[in-house]
């Protein structure tokens, strides 16, 4: 900016100063850089002084293939033909990091931070060729990606939020919403974001609506409890902001907790509802596998840790709290004395197995097999030690149901 050399650093520098402690690892380093969009970090020891600094060069080998320069050519990319080319170089991405035996929790945090990214790009470049929008609003996202556990295997599910206009504008503010929400939905889906099926979009009007349509319909899906509203409520109550306002996702989410209280028939549902997902495992201990079609012989490992989701959802709205995502849902359990700390490191290792297992299946589908990713597994591919693993698991998610189960509708 041509500013003098002789002015005090103090002029130029960001601030405050983002910090890591020297125990962290490299990884999580990294991905701070890449969510606060910065490229240095103060490295402190345990009396919180300063013993280095951190460099996004210090970590990044190869330009092309590492997670910082993704985000960032995302970021600078002109349109979807180039995000999709960006989003192309993912799985070997992928594939390079659980080689060097990054933790699938970093895994799940570093796909959904490059879907973040692609969403709040495109985004942006809708909103460039549009009027300036009418009134506050929020692109909200749900499932998978709204619990920040995103996988290569995904379809599209997110809706819109925005500001209640006044009677004479509500048709008219609708209608450009529901444009934002068709370009953002086509450009996602041309990116490897595919269409949801079920329609769960913002392109679709239902899921355009304003802040007072979202808070009564959260209500009614509570109180009604039936069958459809427990479905609904377990993919919309794991929402967050994708871009716009944030703000009118907190009060959404204020909203929510506030109308769970003392509504027990609406957690006796769910439950009842969540128990339905079984873990893939016989009464002998056998796997339990697909016995034809094309996945024969093989189990779907994503409904296999279902249990898990559900058992942390359930426990999580029960208990008001507002993170989405499972482990940190569990985490916050343990930390208020609901979920004792052995339970919840060993809910957290058997989460993590499964879903190593489930990244690795995709990555080998796509990179290997040059097929589009699943979630089937073959347990004859898997070493011995591995299958007494993971039938110790599916035992284990069978006896957090049996708690879930007591808990909430009183039968073991």
């Amino acid at each position: 900016e041509g500013r003098s050399i002789a002015r005090p650093v103090a002029d130029i520098m960001s601030t405050p100063v983002k910090t890591v402690p020297l125990t962290v690892p490299v990884f999580e380093a990294l991905m701070a850089m890449m969510q606060q969009g910065i490229k240095h970090l103060a490295v402190t020891d345990a009396q919180q002084q300063v013993v280095g600094v951190l460099t996004n060069q210090d970590v990044l080998g190869n330009q092309g293939q590492s997670p910082l320069f993704l985000i960032r050519d995302i970021a600078a990319a002109p349109g979807a033909e180039a995000i999709e080319q960006v989003y192309l170089r993912l799985p070997r991405i992928v594939q390079a990091l659980i080689r060097a035996g990054t933790p699938a929790l970093h895994l799940n945090r570093f796909i959904t931070a490059i879907s973040d990214a692609v969403l709040k790009r495109l985004g942006d470049l809708v909103l460039k060729g549009m009027e300036p929008p009418p009134v506050k609003f929020a692109f909200m996202i749900f499932g998978s990606e709204g619990r920040r556990e995103q996988t290569l295997k995904t379809d599209q599910d997110n809706a819109i939020v925005y500001e209640d206009a006044s009677p004479g504008a509500a048709e008219l503010v609708h209608d450009y919403f529901l444009k934002v929400g068709e370009a953002v939905c086509t450009l996602l889906d041309r990116c490897g974001y595919r269409f949801c099926h079920a329609d769960v979009m913002a392109r679709n009007p239902k899921l355009c609506q304003p802040l007072s349509v979202w808070k009564r319909r959260f209500s009614e899906w509570i109180h009604a409890a039936e069958a459809e509203d427990l479905l609904y409520s377990s993919i919309f109550f794991d929402f967050r902001v994708g871009f716009g306002h944030g703000d009118l996702v907190v009060q959404l989410r204020e909203h929510l907790l506030e109308s769970l209280v003392g509504w027990s028939g609406f957690f006796r549902h769910l439950t009842q509802n969540a128990l339905l997902h079984k873990p893939p495992l016989g009464f002998f201990r056998n796997f339990v596998l697909e016995s034809k079609g094309e996945h024969r012989n093989k189990f779907d490992v994503k409904q296999a840790m279902l249990p898990i989701v559900d058992y942390a959802r359930v426990y999580a709205l029960k208990h008001g709290v507002a993170e989405t995502n499972t482990l940190e849902r569990l985490r916050e359990l343990m930390q208020r004395g609901v979920l004792p700390a052995k339970d919840c490191s060993e809910i957290e290792q058997a989460y993590g197995f499964l879903m190593q297992l489930r990244l690795v299946r995709q990555v080998g589908a796509i990179l290997a097999e040059g097929i589009p990713p699943d979630n089937f597994i073959n347990p004859k591919d898997l070493s011995g030690i591995e299958q007494r693993l993971l039938k110790e698991i599916f035992i284990r998610i069978g006896n957090l149901q049996t708690r879930m189960s007591f808990d909430f509708t009183g039968e073991p």
